[in-house]
């Protein structure tokens, strides 16, 4: 399958990487967004990085990873709104129960959280749970709160889970969230 182009050389993606077991596959999806001619600046959460490190990130993106609000080199000229107003594009994945839920009701206790909130750029979830957080009635409501504000919804798709079960809530493969932010760039 060929990788889609995005509009320009220097398209500015913001990933914010949540924290799930699916954040192994925000690694792949940064390399596929580069390869895209994307540049991707990585954010993550704290329990992210119980997942996956922050130099993962920093070597497949060329940047530095963003992991906190009170990073005082970052955040002397109020990097965050910075960050915030640099995206073109934000990319939630894995966007958790628990980051859904920020979102929809705009809460921002942390960086990533605050970056979504602060941005105006065009947003694309790409949730990942167990099946049962994701047919939850709260978490339903918290996803049709957001696609109302205008949030894209690619995923969550349907299989085997990682705890062993299986149904919805399996991030969708990092080239489906390429191509569909393509489709929005």
């Amino acid at each position: 399958m060929q990788a889609p182009r995005f509009p320009n050389e220097a398209y500015r993606v913001l990933l914010c990487v949540c924290g799930g077991i699916a954040a192994y596959k925000a690694a792949e999806l940064v390399r596929r967004l580069r390869d895209a001619g994307a540049d991707v600046q990585v954010a993550m959460t704290e329990n992210a990085q119980r997942f996956v490190g922050a130099p993962t990130f920093q070597a497949l993106s060329h940047r530095a990873v963003r992991t906190s609000l009170w990073d005082a080199q970052a955040e002397a000229g109020m990097g965050h709104l910075e960050l915030a107003a640099w995206a073109q594009q934000v990319v939630v994945a894995p966007a958790t129960a628990n980051t859904l839920a920020k979102l929809a009701h705009g809460l921002a206790d942390d960086l990533v959280s605050t970056l979504c909130l602060a941005t105006t750029a065009p947003m694309i979830l790409a949730p990942a749970m167990n099946h049962r957080m994701w047919r939850h009635p709260a978490t339903q409501a918290n996803v049709v709160l957001l696609l109302s504000r205008g949030a894209r919804l690619v995923g969550p798709d349907d299989g085997p889970l990682a705890e062993g079960e299986s149904g919805p809530g399996r991030m969708a493969a990092p080239e489906r969230i390429v191509a569909a932010m393509g489709a929005c760039a």
